[in-house]
């Protein structure tokens, strides 16, 4: 397998205009489906990193997955994985693309995406918010760096101490 920074370079370097996104609900409840499809709307406008949803895994650079994946589905989300053409980038969007979400340990449900085919990023979340997604794809793509801020107290202080309330 490879590893991201080769992606985030081949990425950048071939795809500097465009990369188009192939969207496969594995059999989510559409929460998650509502929040990405959301993200290509005129408010949040992915279009200005040159995401485009496309209606073919054949066009796509990007496959975009949300749902658990079912002993029924698992076989066409594998022929849908090998429909994308290489370099291809996956991203679990949602916490049942993740691991199965609340079905995960339903009799049907086999688990998260990465059961079937490795993945490169997840997004979590029960849906992920919008920002949370162009984040996730902004950062797989090496447009943004993970930053976290760290964060510590001493033991018997309120972790909220100095805060306004």
């Amino acid at each position: 397998m490879l590893n991201r920074k080769y992606f985030q370079s081949l990425f950048a370097g071939a795809f500097k205009k465009s990369l188009w996104v192939y969207h496969a609900n594995a059999g989510a409840c559409n929460g998650c489906d509502i929040e990405e499809i959301n993200v290509f709307t005129p408010y949040y406008d992915a279009e200005r990193f040159g995401l485009k949803l496309v209606g073919s895994p054949r066009h796509a650079d990007i496959l975009l997955v949300s749902g658990p994946v079912t002993r029924q589905v698992e076989p066409r989300l594998r022929r849908l994985y090998e429909a994308v053409p290489d370099p291809k980038l996956v991203i679990a969007c949602g916490s049942c693309a993740i691991g199965g979400g609340i079905w995960f340990d339903s009799y049907n449900v086999t688990g998260g995406v990465d059961k079937v085919f490795p993945v490169d990023y997840f997004i979590p979340g029960c849906p992920p918010r919008p920002e949370a997604i162009i984040y996730g794809v902004a950062l797989a793509l090496g447009l943004v760096d993970k930053k976290v801020a760290p964060y510590s107290y001493r033991e018997g202080e309120s972790p909220h101490a100095g805060q306004p309330e």
